[in-house]
C-alpha cells in the first residue's frame, strides 16, 4: 500500500530536550492547534468504541463556535463500534485520511478507503470497524441537524474525493478550486464539508468575513492564512478552528499544492435568541 498523501496524526511524545515553544494559539477570534501537539496525552476513549482513540479538536463552546465538533479517530484492526453515535439528532461526516474502515448501514456494507467520505444523517442506524492489517485514520464532523418542515432530511452518502465535484473559483484560471461532496443549492443539508484547493501562488485576495463557523483541517502543503489580524504559517496536520465573522484569507506559496478539509454551517436563518420587549 503507497503511502498516505493525507496528513494523520501518529501520537507519541517529544523527548525531554525539544523546547516547547509551537505554534498553538487561542484568541476569541480563532484557534490554531498544529500538528505536533496532537500526541498521546491529549486522546480520548470514547463510549462503545473498541481499539480507537480521537484527538478531539473541536466542539462547542460558548461564545466561540457552537455548531460543531471535529474528532480525528484512529481505529486499531479488528476495532469500531456497534454504537457509533449516541446523539440520535447528531448527523455526521466521515473522511478518510489513512487506512480503510468499513461503514455498515442497515445490512449494506461500505468501504472507505484513503479520500473516501461517508455522509450520515441524523437517526441513522451503522456501524464502523477497521477490518483492513493497519491502523485508520479517519475525521468524524458531528453536528445536530436543523429540520425545516417540508424539507426531508438528507439521504446517506458515501463517495469519494476522486468522484466528487471540482468547482473552480471565478476568475482563478484553477488555482483556487473547492471539491464539494454535496450540492451547495440541495437545502436538506445544513452543513457542508468539502475540501478547499489551492494551486501554488493562488490565494484568497479578500478578508472573508462571514456568518460561517469553521474548521480546517489542512491535509496536505503549506501557506500562510489570515486569521483575524494575525498571519499565520500552516502546514499539513495542522488544524484552524474559526468561530462567525473572524475575518479570513489566505495564499499557498508551494512548492506544492495547498488542501484542507472545510467544515461550515449553511442553509439555515440564524436562531434568535430570547428578548424582551
Amino acid at each position: 500500500m503507497s503511502p498516505s498523501s493525507f496528513y494523520a496524526p501518529s501520537g507519541g511524545l517529544p523527548p525531554q530536550t525539544q523546547v516547547m515553544t509551537d505554534r498553538a494559539v487561542f484568541t476569541n477570534a480563532y484557534a490554531v492547534i498544529p500538528k505536533g501537539v496532537m500526541r498521546d496525552i491529549v486522546t480520548s476513549n470514547l463510549p462503545f468504541w473498541e481499539k480507537t482513540r480521537a484527538w478531539i479538536i473541536a466542539r462547542p463552546l460558548s461564545g466561540f463556535a457552537e455548531t460543531f465538533s471535529q474528532y480525528i479517530m484512529e481505529v486499531q484492526p479488528d476495532g469500531g463500534s456497534l454504537k457509533p453515535e449516541p446523539d440520535p439528532e447528531a448527523q455526521g461526516v466521515m473522511f478518510v485520511v489513512q487506512g480503510e474502515i468499513t461503514i455498515t448501514l442497515g445490512n449494506e456494507p461500505f468501504t472507505l478507503t484513503e479520500g473516501g467520505y461517508a455522509y450520515l444523517p441524523a437517526g441513522a442506524d451503522y456501524e464502523v470497524c477497521n477490518n483492513g492489517s493497519m491502523p485508520a485514520v479517519f475525521h468524524w464532523v458531528r453536528k445536530r441537524y436543523e429540520a425545516v418542515e417540508g424539507i426531508p432530511k438528507p439521504d446517506a452518502l458515501f463517495t469519494h474525493e476522486k468522484n466528487a465535484v471540482v468547482a473552480p473559483m471565478p476568475d482563478t484560471n484553477g488555482a483556487w478550486t473547492t471539491t464539494r461532496f454535496v450540492d451547495p443549492n440541495d437545502m436538506r443539508h445544513d452543513m457542508h464539508v468539502n475540501i478547499v484547493n489551492f494551486e501554488p501562488g493562488g490565494c484568497i485576495p479578500f478578508a472573508e468575513t462571514h456568518v460561517m463557523e469553521h474548521g480546517l483541517y489542512v491535509l496536505d502543503g503549506k501557506a500562510v492564512y489570515r486569521l483575524n489580524n494575525d498571519w499565520v504559517e500552516v502546514e499539513a496536520g495542522d488544524f484552524m478552528w474559526l468561530r462567525a465573522f473572524c475575518p479570513q484569507a489566505c495564499y499557498a506559496g508551494g512548492p506544492g499544492r495547498f488542501r484542507y478539509l472545510l467544515y461550515k454551517d449553511v442553509n439555515r436563518h440564524a436562531p434568535l435568541g430570547s428578548f424582551q420587549r
